[in-house]
């Protein structure tokens, strides 16, 4: 890819000084959108922001490269800067110190193309050590052009037949690269190793597991020649049996950018082995604690199952709309007529799929995909037992581990690793898997369950209150990370069991803090930046589908007033929402929802009114305590903003 076809001298500043990240990038956004490359620089900015909340753009060495993908965005192009003084910035591991920043804009219908083309011509120049130092000392934009539009002719990668022709004569080592979001520390450690081997000359292949899916794939021939692979990556890796019998090294996608070398020596230096284990070192014996793999599980089976949910929700809030609009209920009742087999396709993918969903990549989140198949059965005798959602994350965790134990100790010779996937291990799995759940762990979590349920249901009064206040805290905590997915996954746990109070109570409470944002802004606009007012116009249309994440920038920019104020109203929602004892069962529906609900025998349209009025108590609540406390904080100089014209 030609760098230089997608900026010019005017978007790239040299030898300059930020006050912050926020600064930068709102500073480069600026560029970006007086050479006419963006429709709307606030919700370029929004998009740019949200992604910096979803993981470090820091990739070591210096090199920050943050990024927006939206329709804001009227062509593909990017920003440099480079700093006089580094500033902070938020890394894999730790902050770092960036001294080099690449703003990226791209539309979304190029998401899947011109950025992942971009971001690895990028990294692949940039990891060339003289190249980026050219690029962080250059004086003039067109010195720092030529630089970019060099050929990096070293980096290219070994041929295959070079592998077999040098097989005696140098270690073959095999690695595999995959970070999250699968785009630039993906790359950009591949290079580094690649680069690294052929400086110790080593036969080094990699293989990118990234957004575009597995690239440069490791044949059997490679992995067969090969002395260890080498895990730089921070999720899953995809088809690891392949690896069996290897020596492994196992470290973090960033550490082959600082440490590319040693990792390379250290895996030259083992040797194949009958039984072969991870290599303990310094910077791969760092494993995960039992607490973050139990909610990295957890949370991996939610993600599988929200599409399920949101798809199953749809279609049955569909299919009673127009039951309701039409005056269809009896068709609606009617079995075998056109609606009744919506309802049954909605409440299919809620109440049949789930649950075996959930517990299937709980599993797979624990041992990869063998697990699969004894994590569906877990999730089936869930169903079987009555033991619902609770039973299908247990039944997850116990397929996850078990499975994870077999193949640790059930080993056969490489040439049986087809038997061993395709029928020992899923077999096997899913009889222990089967029969814990069924007759030894299943029974108890049913009772639990059950006792739950009971007690979720006989909730009334002070204990319903109490319990939709910590429902409302827990969803506007973190505005869509860990701390509200798990008060999302405590309320369709309830759902799935019958008790549809709590997820009433999350999808109120869902509305505050974006009412909030744009309410605030448009009463006290001298209060709040000129990107959160913009951010402002749009976030109460994702507060009606039921969206917390457009809240996000706000949040970023003063998180402890900003998340302060939507706490205290969200409280108070959830808290009118759970003494009201109004019900909700069909997730995903947004203000939909109104039209849904469980009255408690108030009437639908009192229950209406309720659950959307609380959601507006809330709001003014938070409004109002968000412009005392951002009036009193800019009083005493501890805020500023950069809004031109006061009201």
């Amino acid at each position: 890819m030609n760098l230089t076809s997608l900026t010019c001298p005017e978007l790239i500043t040299l030898q300059t000084t930020f006050l912050s990240r926020e600064d930068a990038i709102n500073a480069m956004a600026e560029q970006l959108d007086q050479q006419g490359k963006l429709h709307d620089k606030n919700a370029f900015l929004q998009a740019v922001f949200a992604r910096e909340e979803q993981g470090p753009t820091a990739l070591g060495e210096g090199l920050a490269v943050p990024h927006g993908k939206t329709d804001a965005v009227k062509e593909a192009a990017f920003a440099v800067a480079t700093l006089r003084e580094p500033l902070t910035w938020q890394g894999i591991d730790e902050d770092e110190e960036v001294n080099l920043i690449f703003l990226l804009a791209i539309p979304n219908a190029e998401a899947g193309s011109t950025h992942m083309q971009l971001l690895t011509a990028l990294t692949t120049a940039l990891v060339d050590d003289d190249i980026r130092a050219g690029v962080s000392s250059a004086t003039s934009a067109e010195t720092l052009l030529a630089l970019l539009s060099q050929e990096a002719t070293d980096t290219q990668p070994v041929v295959e037949s070079e592998v077999v022709s040098a097989a005696g004569n140098a270690p073959v080592i095999v690695c595999v690269t995959a970070c999250p979001a699968g785009i630039a520390h993906t790359y950009m450690a591949a290079e580094y190793l690649e680069k690294t081997g052929k400086k110790l000359g080593y036969r080094v292949f990699v293989e990118k597991q990234g957004a575009n899916g597995i690239e440069d794939r490791l044949s059997a021939e490679q992995i067969q020649q090969a002395r260890a692979v080498v895990f730089a990556t921070e999720v899953a890796v995809k088809e690891i049996e392949r690896f069996e019998g290897l020596p492994r090294i196992e470290v973090p996608v960033a550490e082959p950018i600082k440490h590319a070398e040693r990792i390379l020596k250290e895996a030259a230096q083992q040797e194949r082995g009958q039984a072969a284990q991870p290599v303990a070192t310094s910077t791969s014996a760092r494993k995960p604690s039992v607490k973050t793999e139990l909610k990295q599980a957890l949370l991996s089976g939610i993600s599988y199952a929200v599409p399920l949910i949101v798809a199953g929700g749809t279609v049955l809030a569909v299919a009673v709309l127009i039951a309701q609009m039409f005056d269809l209920q009896s068709v609606y009742g009617e079995e075998g007529s056109w609606l009744w087999m919506y309802r049954q396709l909605g409440g299919g993918l809620l109440g049949t799929l789930m649950v075996p969903v959930l517990a299937a990549y709980t599993a797979y989140s624990l041992a990869d995909k063998p697990a699969l198949g004894p994590g569906f059965a877990a999730g089936v005798a869930a169903n079987l037992i009555g033991s619902g959602f609770l039973g299908g994350v247990v039944g997850g965790l116990i397929a996850g581990y078990v499975m994870r134990w077999i193949k640790q100790h059930i080993r056969l010779n490489p040439a049986f690793n087809g038997f061993l996937t395709f029928y020992l291990y899923p077999v096997l799995g899913t009889l222990v898997t089967g029969s814990l759940m069924l007759f030894v762990i299943g029974k108890p979590v049913a009772m639990l369950n059950h006792g739950l349920t009971e007690w979720l249901n006989s909730l009334s009064g002070t204990n319903a209150l109490l319990l939709g206040a910590l429902i409302g805290l827990f969803v506007s905590f973190d505005l869509g990370g860990p701390v509200n997915k798990a008060a999302y996954a405590f309320c369709l746990g309830a759902m799935a069991n019958g008790v549809f109070g709590p997820y009433a109570i999350f999808g109120s409470v869902k509305m505050v803090s974006a009412f909030t944002v744009t309410a605030s802004t448009l009463l006290a606009p001298r209060l709040f930046k000129d990107f959160e007012i913009e951010t402002g116009k749009s976030t109460w249309l994702l507060g009606l589908a039921g969206i917390t994440e457009g809240a996000i920038p706000m949040a970023i920019e003063d998180p402890v007033r900003v998340i302060g104020s939507f706490l205290l109203g969200s409280v108070v929602t959830g808290a009118m929402i759970g003494a009201a004892g109004i019900g909700l069962s069909t997730p995903g529906a947004g203000i939909f929802s109104l039209f849904l609900l469980h009255d408690a025998g108030i009437g639908k349209l009192a229950a209406a009114a309720i659950w959307l009025g609380a959601a507006l108590v809330g709001t003014v609540i938070s409004t109002l305590t968000l412009i005392l406390w951002r009036g009193h904080a800019m009083k005493n100089g501890k805020f500023k903003t950069n809004v031109s014209t006061q009201s």
